[in-house]
């Protein structure tokens, strides 16, 4: 098991890499749901916290509220894999809204990005539509890719957990 001084900062690197990331949640009836989203993540030495722009819908708010587990998955073609699983919280005032738009505003690209740029959200942070889903790891877990490559493992495989009710509000 490693520290998460060791993997937070190895989680960012790769994820802030790829970008793009499966996240799932749980209905209802025990199944998981599954959608792609960009998530930016803020590692500040003692604790990892991460962040989605995320539309705001029934199915979506429901899931969360009936189970606040989420599993964040990052892949890409060279086969380096980080997951996070996580406590999720959507926050909807338009204090964590806007505080949400301008931090990936400010973020230079491929994570930053300005959220007005999405159809659905043009009407800007305080809309509706627009919800900042909080992310706080349980466990974590960075694979880097380990076949066909200089013929053997390149880098650690890191994994890193804590008690899942030690999550943000639990």
């Amino acid at each position: 098991m490693s520290s998460l001084a060791d993997t937070a900062p190895a989680f960012v690197e790769v994820a802030h890499r790829i970008v793009w990331a499966t996240l799932a949640t749980v209905d209802r009836r025990g199944r998981p749901r599954s959608r792609l989203v960009h998530p930016m993540w803020e590692w500040d030495g003692e604790r990892l916290v991460g962040w989605v722009g995320s539309a705001v819908t029934p199915m979506k708010l429901a899931h969360l509220e009936r189970t606040p587990w989420v599993s964040v998955n990052y892949w890409d073609p060279e086969h380096d894999v980080a997951t996070a699983e996580c406590r999720a919280e959507m926050l909807l005032d338009d204090a964590s809204c806007t505080e949400l738009w301008e931090k990936f505003k400010a973020m230079p690209p491929p994570v930053g990005y300005d959220a007005a740029d999405i159809p659905m959200w043009r009407d800007g942070p305080t809309s509706p539509l627009f919800g900042a889903l909080r992310l706080d790891p349980w466990r974590l877990r960075v694979f880097p890719a380990v076949f066909g490559r200089s013929g053997g493992a390149e880098g650690e495989i890191l994994t890193w957990k804590t008690d899942p009710n030690s999550a943000r509000g639990t």
